[in-house]
């Protein structure tokens, strides 16, 4: 088992990683008739994405000796109305570091091997822009 979901009432939902212990809440969005206190759902999709990314990559970095440390992704999630679902999500990596062209290469195709991106509906647009500091 890799999670367990515990309804809490008024929407919201606890999910504890069973080989972790590390407990998250979603909350459902105010424009879905929630409180928007926490992650919803579909905000952990958008985030799962720019996690995987910024993962990937920097499980390549390592087998390369580059340092990609203080790095972010700002993740942004579009939902489209009918039917509800995630229409779009870009996600803007700003890498720091000293990094070569060989190895931004290297890193933005590794980036889109990410197991999170092979899995998502190709009808869903993952935007990715990489921002080389």
């Amino acid at each position: 088992m890799t999670s367990k979901i515990t309804y809490l009432g008024d929407l919201r939902t606890e999910s504890e990683h069973i080989q972790s212990g590390v407990k998250i809440l979603t909350d459902v969005p105010v424009d879905n008739h929630g409180q928007g206190a926490a992650f919803s759902p579909t905000d952990l999709v958008a985030n799962a994405l720019g996690a995987c990314i910024m993962t990937i990559m920097a499980i390549k970095a390592r087998d390369m000796d580059v340092i990609m440390t203080g790095s972010t992704a700002a993740v942004t999630k579009t939902m489209q109305a009918e039917p509800r679902r995630i229409a779009k999500i870009e996600v803007v990596l700003s890498m720091v570091g000293q990094f070569d062209q060989k190895t931004k290469l290297i890193l933005e195709r590794t980036a889109m091997t990410c197991p999170v991106h092979m899995s998502l509906h190709p009808d869903l647009v993952q935007e990715v822009v990489f921002n080389w500091e």
